[in-house]
């Protein structure tokens, strides 16, 4: 149950009372200037830390123009503008400017037969794999293979809101228990 981190977004982001949704809002909002806290990337982290085990979350990003989702190190720098790279402790994907991307260096594009309206993300802690799910069509977008040491969140980035073009929130979205 993935629930988003106030402490860590950054002052233009607009989180829902839940703390489950997440939209770009039009100004800077007056935030406490804290180090968890993104101050240049519209970004924000899932509440729990991870260290170990697998986790499953899905991410409805519906008609958004433009978005990133993955996890990333508890300890990455959260200061400036951020080059979201697993060197840099970021294992995340991206629609950005029409196309689907992994951010890997250089970027991995992403063959997307079907848009996809909901992303899943699946971690294994110890196998050292973040993998992504086009849930609309139960595709497999991509999947990082690393070594994870210490804490892991969530992470999530709206995108920006030109002119209203990107307005609609990233939802987190229940899952099912299984058996």
């Amino acid at each position: 149950d993935v629930t988003l981190d106030p402490g860590t977004a950054q002052s233009e982001l607009i989180l829902s009372e839940d703390r489950k949704c997440v939209r770009h809002g039009d100004t800077r909002q007056d935030l406490p200037k804290t180090p968890e806290r993104f101050d240049t990337c519209v970004s924000v982290l899932g509440s729990e830390g991870i260290t170990g085990g697998r986790r499953y979350w899905e991410v409805e990003v519906g008609d958004k123009t433009g978005w990133t989702l993955g996890v990333c190190r508890e300890s990455v720098r959260r200061k400036g503008w951020v080059t979201w790279s697993p060197g840099n402790g970021y294992w995340v994907v991206c629609l950005w400017d029409g196309g689907y991307e992994a951010w890997t260096s250089p970027l991995t594009p992403l063959p997307v037969r079907v848009q996809p309206r909901w992303v899943g993300v699946f971690l294994d802690y110890k196998a050292g794999e973040v993998s992504f799910y086009n849930m609309t069509d139960r595709s497999h977008l991509f999947t990082f293979a690393d070594t994870f040491s210490g804490k892991l969140r969530p992470f999530f980035s709206p995108g920006i809101n030109p002119g209203g073009t990107n307005a609609a929130p990233l939802t987190l979205c229940p899952v099912p228990a299984q058996p």
